[in-house]
């Protein structure tokens, strides 16, 4: 199967999970998916923020979990990240972190600006160099206590992800 194919047949799951669950208010309009680089399906998930009280549960986030744990690994290379939002920028950092270096979206962040999410504000907040206390006060304290259990991670040549 060509690619376009696959993705728009995944992308449209991903938007049969995301309506399924955003009617039954367990999130939003969002829905995604995890493929391997041979077009096998790995995950297929939604938002599900209202209903697990986490709002880290963005279907990003949720797709990436359970592809994780479907190949046993957290290093997802290779693979594509299918949406049908453009990431928020806590779902970009997840994507980033799992290795995943191509993503297909659907809708444009002003698409989601426009029907009441956030994302804008948080992506300000980041041009900003994170320097808004209004928005979150970032405080370094008790380094010299910290940084002890970072030099044993590094003396002990732990995996680094």
């Amino acid at each position: 199967m060509k690619h376009d194919e696959t993705f728009k047949d995944v992308m449209n799951q991903a938007i049969e999970r995301a309506k399924e669950t955003m009617n039954r208010d367990v999130g939003g309009p969002f829905g995604a998916a995890v493929i391997d680089a041979d077009g096998t399906l790995l995950s297929v998930t939604s938002n599900s923020v209202l209903n697990d009280h986490d709002p880290t549960a963005h279907a990003e986030v949720n797709a990436i979990r359970e592809a994780g744990k479907k190949k046993g690994t957290h290093d997802l290379s290779n693979c594509v990240l299918i949406t049908t939002a453009h990431p928020c920028p806590m779902c970009l950092g997840a994507i980033i972190w799992a290795n995943i270096t191509h993503v297909v979206y659907g809708c444009r962040p002003k698409d989601a600006e426009s029907i009441g999410f956030r994302d804008d504000f948080i992506y300000a907040f980041i041009k900003q160099d994170c320097r808004d206390d209004k928005v979150v006060t970032l405080e370094e304290r008790h380094r010299e206590l910290c940084l002890p259990l970072f030099q044993e991670y590094e003396r002990k040549k732990k995996t680094i992800y």
